[in-house]
């Protein structure tokens, strides 16, 4: 059976590392398929402006879909014209895989109180990127109404280091000293995917990914500078309302048995600046 994942960037490779490790067939679609590791079947494909081909086989798809910039256009390009677009090539092949998985964003939730946000919280983005993000999911919804959503709070990892850049130019820019962030490991992020589309229990169709130590952003900074062994930087508020101030609760996915590699920066800062967190070419 083959794995079909499409967007395969950061996230979607090393999802798509894990899985071959554990003796799947996948592939990978993206624009520039000689970017992805041998492991990978890459295919190049642009899915905002062509269909894929899908192999007969393929069992389980995953979208794990980056717009590389926050202007509206590439981003419902990426979402929702290349979301439409695997699922018409899926039809047109008459393939129905047995599990179907989106990544999204808790930015959908524009709640600014400081609340606690779980699955039940009903989906309010502002204009612009976050509200293309829900249509995308959506449309999944309507076509496939058995499929995940999987929304991610913010990712960091290896190759996703801003904070700590910040932290070592003794300058960083938060949105506002006491708004709480919601985090996820890149790697938890991908054994999170794995996890979800392997066990054997039915999924929900909706999950949101985050660790479990919402935290303000000062606090992040403080610490990764004690690691470091750097003074505080100096924090400019931008007073960006964007991603809100909001508490996510990550209970759902507990429930399904997951462990945290990382549950919370502590421990998933620490890995990446000694350098230990699994890395991918």
């Amino acid at each position: 059976m083959t794995v079909l994942i499409a967007g395969c960037g950061d996230l979607g490779t090393e999802v798509g590392l894990r899985l071959h490790e554990l003796g799947h067939h996948v592939v990978g679609l993206r624009r520039r398929a000689e970017l992805l590791p041998a492991a990978l079947d890459g295919h190049s494909v642009d899915l905002a402006c062509q269909k894929p081909a899908v192999q007969p086989d393929t069992d389980l798809v995953i979208v794990t879909v980056a717009a590389g910039s926050p202007d509206p256009e590439v981003y419902r390009a990426a979402y929702v014209t290349g979301l439409a677009n695997l699922l018409d090539a899926l039809d047109e092949a008459h393939i129905a895989p047995r599990r179907f998985l989106m990544v999204s964003s808790t930015a959908v939730y524009d709640i600014d109180d400081g609340s606690t946000v779980d699955e039940s919280t009903p989906a309010n983005p502002g204009p612009g990127t976050d509200s293309i993000l829900l249509e995308a999911e959506q449309l999944l919804h309507a076509r496939l109404p058995a499929a995940v959503v999987l929304r991610l709070g913010g990712v960091y990892g290896p190759g996703r280091e801003r904070l700590i850049t910040q932290v070592r130019e003794g300058r960083a820019t938060l949105a506002a000293r006491n708004r709480l962030t919601n985090r996820i490991h890149r790697d938890d992020a991908a054994a999170l995917i794995v996890h979800l589309m392997l066990r054997s229990a039915e999924p929900e169709t909706l999950y949101l990914g985050v660790d479990s130590t919402p935290v303000p952003g000062p606090e992040v900074l403080a610490f990764l500078a004690a690691e470091l062994g750097l003074p505080e930087p100096e924090i400019v508020e931008a007073g960006d309302r964007r991603g809100g101030n909001k508490r996510i609760s990550n209970q759902r996915v507990l429930a399904t048995g997951f462990a945290f590699s990382f549950p919370s920066y502590r421990e998933g800062y620490r890995a990446v600046l000694a350098g230990g967190a699994r890395r991918h070419p």
